[in-house]
């Protein structure tokens, strides 16, 4: 095992944001030895998420560039730092931006996976410094999300990394387990808890709804309603679970909630997934929800932290709204449940990758989900491993 006394800097290809909402540019950055508690990983593939989006157009970031963005990805181990127990060189990891020290009341606890031991901050977990700088001029380039997976190499803390064991999983499938994939599935996993023969309305059919509708077909779900406005979504939808769809602009003067109460015999729906993040949104959802038990699970962020207008008495009533942070997913624990029902057929990933590029070509990845034409791009940092159709 190679530990940080005789691990060197590395020099390596980053795409690195200087700008709000510019154009990554790339550069040759020196990746740090890993200090105690930390692994340094080879990315092989890594995958672009709406995060990254939000947080590229974000003009005022404390402490935010240069950075090096990216938190979706799979990779090996190169080193290792002191104290580093659980990973060894050459193992396969996922890099994940929730950490789980396994040693917290948090951690410990069934009800939660914020880690309170190492809850987010800039920099690395422990001291709050980077690891990475441009190699010409020595500046100091920010991490991101604990990951920072737009690099060839990256420094990442123990407690932050899943190892893979056992079966192979194909890499670009296991990339797609360090974030999104994870929190929709466990959303209806583990958050709303969704029972055999319920009935699930997923509002939006992005790449969170069809996840939250492909987690409630896995827990036993007979019946999912799509809403989305976009009739292209549909097909998808079937393929993963979607059993009857809504379009709003098709329902004349009726509401969303109106329409699902009549197609469950006025009852609502068991499980209401909001997968947009809009507060009006949320609130139809809840009103779609059956009285006694409804439980509407908020996926969507909503920008500007608007309050959703739920009335006090349909609250009385049974009817319940709860959040959903990486879908209730404990990371070490549950990602290789999830990898493994991926190996079984259990739960498809092949579906949510639209397309496929090299490293080189990372600016592009980020112009198609910025326009909504895709649902996840891989990024291989090679190049060799780009599939026909990409």
């Amino acid at each position: 095992m190679e530990h940080n006394s005789i691990a060197r800097p590395i020099r390596c290809k980053a795409a690195v944001c200087k700008a709000a909402g510019e154009p990554l540019e790339m550069e040759e950055v020196e990746v740090a030895p890993p200090r105690a508690h930390e692994v340094r990983v080879k990315i092989v593939c890594t995958s672009l998420c709406h995060t990254d989006i939000t947080f590229w157009r974000m003009k005022d970031g404390p402490s935010m560039f240069p950075c090096i963005l990216g938190h979706e990805a799979v990779g090996v181990v190169e080193s290792v730092g002191e104290q580093v127990q659980e990973v060894a060189v050459g193992d396969t990891v996922v890099p994940v931006f929730l950490a789980q020290c396994g040693e917290c009341a948090d951690c410990l606890s069934p009800r939660s996976n914020l880690c309170s031991a190492l809850p987010y901050r800039p920099g690395m977990p422990r001291d709050g410094t980077t690891r990475f700088s441009l190699a010409a001029s020595g500046e100091p380039v920010h991490n991101f999300l604990s990951v920072s997976s737009f690099a060839e190499y990256t420094v990442v803390d123990v407690a932050h990394v899943v190892r893979l064991g056992g079966d192979a999983l194909p890499p670009e499938q296991a990339c797609l387990l360090g974030c999104g994939r994870v929190h929709w599935v466990g959303a209806a996993w583990k958050v709303a808890a969704v029972e055999p023969d319920s009935t699930v309305a997923v509002f939006g059919l992005g790449a969170v709804g069809l996840a939250v509708a492909q987690g409630s077909k896995m827990r036993g779900a007979t019946r999912i309603i799509g809403v989305d406005v976009n009739p292209d979504k549909f097909e998808i939808g079937k393929k993963l679970g979607v059993t009857e769809f809504v379009n709003p602009n098709d329902i004349g003067e009726q509401t969303v909630s109106e329409v699902i109460k009549e197609m469950t015999g006025g009852a609502g729906a068991d499980y209401c997934f909001e997968c947009i993040g809009s507060v009006s949104v949320m609130a139809e959802a809840f009103k779609s929800s059956r009285i006694g038990w409804g439980k509407t699970v908020v996926l969507g962020v909503d920008g500007s932290a608007a309050p959703i207008s739920i009335p006090s008495f349909d609250i009385m009533r049974g009817r319940s709204v709860v959040g959903s942070y990486f879908g209730g997913i404990k990371p070490k624990d549950d990602i290789p449940v999830l990898a493994n029902k991926c190996l079984h057929k259990e739960l498809e990933l092949d579906e949510f990758i639209t397309h496929r590029m090299g490293f080189d070509d990372i600016n592009r990845a980020f112009d198609l989900l910025a326009q909504v034409q895709c649902l996840r791009c891989i990024i291989w940092m090679d190049g060799a491993e780009q599939k026909a159709g990409a």
